[in-house]
């Protein structure tokens, strides 16, 4: 028996939640990792992903293309990735959705309530790496 309330481990359940999960819990289920540099400054292993964060793509396709985040489609579960278009017969070119699993955040934007989530997330080895440096 499952240890928590919230959880289940029977698979139609899970795929309940997941596929009929709201916006607010959509957002942190569509997180993507931070890169080396990023995980080594905040202390944070992945966060949610949001607009005009920048990322690398790392799996599929698109792998090894950089851009920015133009858009988070929750409805659909993807992000879309500025330079990352597909070219169609009638000369359109719209974006392609990204699945936030295989992308990996280089660049973060950072307001007041995105350093609450990282210092709350990763706050004491964050602050441990900034301790030893001073000494």
């Amino acid at each position: 028996m499952a240890s928590s309330t919230g959880l289940a481990s029977d698979r139609r359940k899970s795929r309940k939640a997941h596929f009929s999960a709201s916006s607010g819990q959509k957002r942190k289920i569509m997180s993507a990792p931070l890169s080396k540099e990023l995980r080594a400054t905040h202390g944070a292993r992945s966060i949610p992903v949001r607009k005009d964060d920048e990322v690398l793509i790392v799996r599929g396709k698109y792998k090894g293309r950089d851009g920015k985040v133009v858009q988070v489609y929750r409805k659909k579960w993807v992000i879309h990735v500025d330079r990352v278009h597909v070219e169609k017969s009638n000369a359109a070119t719209p974006s392609v959705g990204i699945h936030p699993s295989n992308v990996v955040i280089t660049s973060l934007k950072l307001d007041k309530d995105r350093k609450a989530i990282l210092e709350r997330k990763g706050g004491k080895k964050a602050a441990e790496p900034a301790a030893e440096k001073k000494e």
